[in-house]
């Protein structure tokens, strides 16, 4: 076989990822960096990609354990690895030597979901009196919790994504999000969320956006006047948390799964929960039903005078 040069191979496999599949660039930096460390082992090892076979990829799977990784951050550097191979076979009649190697389970873990009064804590926390700018930030956490998106997609949100849609006998709020691989989808906004955006569109960020000599459609602004980074929005949840005293680890995703979570526990219907998160199968979503159930089973554990 022709030798394969790994870093000439890895480029042209996300360019695939960015043009032909449309990928978002997270995800495409996130694949990136999942190349990137097997790059290293490869060059530890010295061992050329051509040459990679069954008992290398054994090999690649121990150094990943000797770096202390989760078993979940393993498996999904090996799932990038997997659709990088596949890549490789279809363009160069590459073999495939992740075909044999096994598919270590994981323990499948529940996501962590905060109760209603952590986040409205957190929620009225992110203001602070004196400091108009917060209202942008209590804004965004109101409407990571009250849209359930990512916060990728709250910071690319532009102001044409947001509108009104006549129903009958009234008027809803929704934001238009734009999920991974492009898929865009509608989310309806409650009270509190609407009030907070509008505060925001109205008494902040005319401010500014003065601050920029560019105009730029982009709802969430930083202090220059341009679109808020993904990092900064980080940093408001962080800031939140420990302002509201939430001792546990609280991060944007978190609020994504309390909206889910909350949903669910209100009698909302799976399958319109899985539209609103934007998820491609219900069997993503599910995953949700879990936690739910878990609180039942422990409710009644404690309530039921024959339960134990």
């Amino acid at each position: 076989m022709t030798e394969i040069e790994f870093s000439q191979e890895s480029r042209d496999f996300l360019d695939h990822l960015r043009v032909e599949r449309g990928l978002a660039e997270n995800s495409i930096s996130a694949y990136g960096r999942d190349l990137n460390r097997f790059s290293r082992f490869l060059d530890l090892s010295s061992v050329t990609l051509t040459n990679v076979t069954a008992k290398e990829m054994r090999e690649f799977q121990n150094w990943l354990r000797a770096e202390d990784l989760s078993q979940s951050t393993i498996n999904r550097i090996l799932s990038a690895l997997r659709t990088f191979f596949r890549y490789l076979s279809a363009e160069k009649g590459f073999v495939d030597p992740l075909t044999d190697l096994e598919k270590t389970r994981q323990v499948r873990r529940l996501p962590k979901a905060l109760t209603v009064s952590e986040i409205v804590s957190m929620i009225e926390a992110a203001y602070r009196e004196g400091e108009p700018v917060t209202i942008r930030d209590k804004a965004l956490l109101e409407l990571l919790y009250g849209s359930g998106a990512r916060v990728s997609e709250l910071v690319n949100l532009d102001l044409a994504d947001v509108r009104q849609v006549a129903t009958e006998g009234f008027d809803v709020q929704t934001i238009k999000l734009r999920g991974k691989g492009g898929k865009e989808r509608i989310v309806p906004l409650g009270s509190f969320a609407n009030a907070a955006l509008s505060d925001y569109l109205t008494r902040v960020r005319p401010d500014l956006a003065r601050n920029s000599s560019k105009t730029t459609p982009a709802i969430f602004l930083n202090q220059r006047g341009t679109r808020l980074s993904r990092q900064s929005a980080w940093q408001f949840v962080l800031n939140a948390s420990k302002a509201a005293g939430i001792t546990s680890k609280v991060s944007p995703h978190v609020f994504r799964h309390s909206y889910a979570t909350h949903l669910l526990d209100g009698g909302a219907d799976i399958r319109v929960v899985q539209e609103l998160l934007g998820h491609a199968s219900v069997t993503t979503t599910q995953i949700y039903t879990l936690i739910t159930i878990d609180k039942v089973r422990e409710t009644y554990s404690l309530a039921h005078p024959r339960a134990r």
